[in-house]
Formats: structure tokens, C-alpha cells, sequence
């Protein structure tokens, strides 16, 4: 699936034009918690409604759909059934979606998700991701899932309660402190062999903006591998997330590292468009040795160059 050609400072969809270099919309983003209890104005939901609305088709080619979920001032108790799972105080929006199940829908579900996720911060918007059992739910029912359809995560969203910024800008660093450096995260020709930003061709700030990525509990699963004019996305799997866990299969989780995936695809793709990068999302498998049986192969970026 090729990307569309963009100028610096768009997304792809929706309304294209981000007020601040995505870059930046990468640092601003983090996990809100705790939101003002208001609605979202008419303005802010007519912005992030059309985005959804064009927010489709996935890099990988699946289709989604996505709608917000939203309070309003004569309806205040409509969001009350959907809860707010222990964690998520006084938000007012949701942004839910559904994806038709196939090939790597999971990974085109949190590249959407997510890109959607930054257009809400760009607009000023608090976000914070929910994975979990949503196939089934009140957000299921909320955007008529059908039953060919999967529900992996939702967003919270609204205005994010200023006493409590804070916190979770304290929180975020702190979980921050513990993020895999580059080193370990992205190679040159095979894993174990860092990539230098003499050999990475441009694309550093591109590598940054995923290691900044969110995750499942921050594992950061994922792991690039530059190989002549492609980068290589493999899945390092955590135990005890997603496939193979007891767990996540008793309980009927989704998948959420692949999930991850996506999002750390979203934030390659768009950091490297807006350094003038081009290139195109395809499924092809090199033949680098992986180095241990839970590392999965997902997609690479082929460069135009190419």
C-alpha cells in the first residue's frame, strides 16, 4: 500500500494540516489520566469527527472504522456505560474503532488509532490508549460492531484536569527513564549491529520518533533493521503479552504488541515525511537471521530510492 506524497506538517486524512511539526506533537503527546469534567466543544469534535471519518484504510491495506464517543451538555450521562476501567478520571470523549479481521489488522488498527491519537493532541485534546476486552463491550455497541469486525483499543479523550498534568508528565518521565536506548532498538544490516546516524540515511529523527512510541506497559516490542533501502520491522515479544498467553487467551485480549506495531509504524512514517522521506509499506520478509524464536517478522518501509 503507497503512501500519498505529503508537504511537511500533514496528515494524511481528515484535515490534513497540523498546527505543529509532528515531531513535536510526538513530545506533547502523554497518557492523561485525569480530565476536566466538560464537554469537548462543538469545534473540537467537529475537527477530530472529520478526521475519523477519513481515517480508514491502513498502511497494510485493511479498513477501519472510527467515530467519537462523546458527552454533551444535554446528554452528560450518556458515556456512563462504557466506565472508565480504574485508571481514567472524568473523560468525556472516546474515540472508538472497529477493524474487519485479516492479515495484520492489527497493525494497521494502531497505526490508525494512533495517528488519530496525534491529530487529538495537535488539537489540544488529552488522550491516553485503553487495550483490553473491547470486541464485546459497550464500545463495541457504540460503533455497531459487527461480528467480522474486532474492537482492540479505544482512547480516552477530553481536556486534560490541570492539577493533574502534572502527575502524569512526572508519571511519563519516569517511565521514560526506563526506555530502551537506540542501541538496542534499531540495526544496520542484522540485529546486534546498531545503526549509526552516518548510515541511516536521514532517518534518525524518524528512529527517535518510535522509540517515543507508546506501548503496552512501555516493553517498546519493537526492533528495526535497516537492510540496503528498506527498514525492517520485526515484533520482539514480552512474555506474557498477546500471542501464546494464557492470559491474554482466557480473557480474550487482543494482541496488543502487534497493536504496538502499528503505532511504532505510524511514528516512523509520519517523522520521515515530514524530513522529505518518502517511501512505501510493503510485506517481504528479508532473509536476516532473527535472534531468538519470539522475534516476528511485520513489514518494512521501502524507501523511494528504491
Amino acid at each position: 500500500m503507497i503512501f500519498r506524497r505529503l508537504s511537511a506538517n500533514q496528515i494524511e486524512s481528515g484535515r490534513k494540516t497540523l498546527q505543529t511539526p509532528i515531531t513535536k506533537v510526538i513530545g506533547r503527546r502523554y497518557s492523561c489520566r485525569s480530565y476536566i469534567d466538560r464537554p469537548i466543544e462543538e469545534e473540537h469534535q467537529r475537527l477530530l469527527s472529520e478526521f475519523l471519518d477519513s481515517n480508514r484504510t491502513g498502511p497494510l491495506g485493511n479498513r477501519a472504522r472510527f467515530a467519537l464517543a462523546a458527552a454533551n451538555g444535554q446528554d452528560h450521562e450518556s458515556l456512563k456505560d462504557l466506565g472508565t476501567y480504574g485508571f481514567i478520571k472524568g473523560a468525556t470523549g472516546f474515540i472508538v474503532g472497529a477493524i474487519e479481521k485479516g492479515s495484520k489488522e492489527l497493525e494497521d488498527y494502531g497505526y490508525l488509532m494512533e495517528r488519530a491519537v496525534l491529530f487529538a493532541t495537535d488539537i489540544g485534546l488529552g488522550t491516553c490508549w485503553l487495550g483490553g476486552t473491547f470486541s464485546k463491550s459497550a464500545f463495541a455497541d457504540k460503533i455497531a460492531a459487527t461480528p467480522g469486525e474486532l474492537v482492540p483499543a479505544v482512547s480516552a479523550v477530553g481536556y486534560a484536569a490541570h492539577d493533574s498534568r502534572m502527575n502524569d508528565r512526572l508519571r511519563q518521565r519516569a517511565g521514560s527513564d526506563g526506555r530502551l536506548p537506540a542501541d538496542r532498538l534499531f540495526f544496520d544490516r542484522r540485529f546486534g549491529e546498531p545503526v549509526s546516524p552516518e548510515n541511516a540515511n536521514g532517518y534518525i529523527d524518524a528512529l527517535e520518533a518510535v522509540r517515543w512510541a507508546p506501548s503496552a506497559s512501555n516493553k517498546q516490542p519493537w526492533r528495526i533493521v535497516l537492510s540496503e533501502n528498506s527498514w525492517h520491522f520485526y515484533l520482539q515479544r514480552t512474555k506474557g503479552y498477546g500471542k501464546g498467553s494464557l492470559v491474554f487467551s482466557l480473557m480474550g485480549l487482543a494482541d496488543l504488541q502487534r497493536v504496538d506495531m502499528g503505532i511504532a509504524m505510524c511514528h516512523f512514517g509520519l517523522a520521515a515525511r515530514e524530513r522529505g522521506l518518502t517511501g512505501r509499506w510493503i510485506v517481504d520478509e528479508p532473509g536476516i537471521e532473527k535472534p531468538a524464536e519470539d522475534t516476528e517478522y511485520t513489514a518494512s518501509w521501502r524507501t523511494d530510492a528504491g
